[in-house]
């Protein structure tokens, strides 16, 4: 019998979500983050989809992701391929989900120990 921890030592690990906040480690977060798989959660400075610009994806290559999950709000939406060039140029793949979905996937890459980044919109 093999027994494993359900949490990553070490990584963030998102328990829990709903239309206002996310709680990243037991954290609540009441608006739009940035989440790495290990180191500090960041406040995300976007409120809105359309108010998406190059500079939020830009910000995400410091943290050196191999993939990023963009959670698009509580229903899927696609943000022009455009404002998220850097990443593509970096060779960083970005998939896009509702929230939920995000906050799923994110959990099951981190516990195989990839190196990905949760981008959250929480719309207000």
């Amino acid at each position: 019998m093999k027994f494993q921890l359900d949490e990553p030592q070490g990584g963030n690990t998102i328990s829990r979500h709903d239309g206002q906040s996310i709680w990243v480690n037991g954290t609540p977060h009441r608006q739009s983050v940035l989440v790495p798989w290990q180191g500090a959660v960041q406040d995300w400075e976007v409120s809105q989809l359309d108010a998406l610009q190059e500079s939020h994806f830009e910000r995400i290559l410091a943290l050196k992701p191999e993939l990023v999950i963009f959670g698009s709000g509580t229903r899927l939406r696609f943000v022009p391929p455009r404002l998220y060039r850097s990443l593509i140029t970096a060779r960083i793949g970005l998939e896009t989900m509702d929230i939920g979905a995000a906050c799923r996937t994110y959990n099951v890459l981190t516990s195989e120990g990839r190196p990905v980044l949760a981008a959250l919109l929480l719309e207000n």
